[in-house]
């Protein structure tokens, strides 16, 4: 018997439901047929971060940051260097708090950039400053 998982879509947001046994096999949105990974972080905004919180059964790492930011602005590589070693396990997402100024409040992020884990739609973690990739990556599978 398989265990399922939901896991939502970046491209159409669809909820796609799939065994888990298919998570490493580069699976595809059975709606608009894109990858469900793609070794890229999802930009999230306060229209789709919900969905992705709360419909997918995967954990969700989420940076939040600002373009003005210079520490933001070096972490962005090692985020991005992040994504490919910790998906499928995890969906690595960015929220830029100048653009979405209600989920950085929402989540009293108080300086940037601000790393949250979550899981099963809750805060499991949270790390401010910028970090390396492996860093980063150790910092997630301590915490899961």
């Amino acid at each position: 018997m398989h265990e399922f998982l939901h896991l939502v879509c970046p491209d159409c947001l669809a909820v796609n439901r799939l065994p888990s046994g298919r998570l490493q096999q580069e699976p595809k949105c059975g709606k608009c047929h894109r990858p469900l990974f793609t070794g890229h972080p999802v930009e999230l905004k306060t229209g789709n971060f919900d969905r992705h919180l709360s419909r997918s059964d995967i954990p969700l790492l989420v940076d939040f940051w600002a373009a003005w930011c210079g520490p933001c602005k070096m972490m962005a590589p090692a985020f991005l260097q992040a994504a490919p070693m910790l998906e499928p396990a995890v969906r690595l997402a960015k929220v830029d708090t100048e653009a979405e100024p209600q989920l950085g409040s929402r989540f009293n992020v108080r300086s940037i950039p601000t790393l949250i884990l979550f899981a099963g739609g809750r805060e499991l973690a949270r790390q401010s400053g910028a970090i390396g990739a492996q860093d980063i990556v150790r910092w997630v599978k301590a915490r899961l």
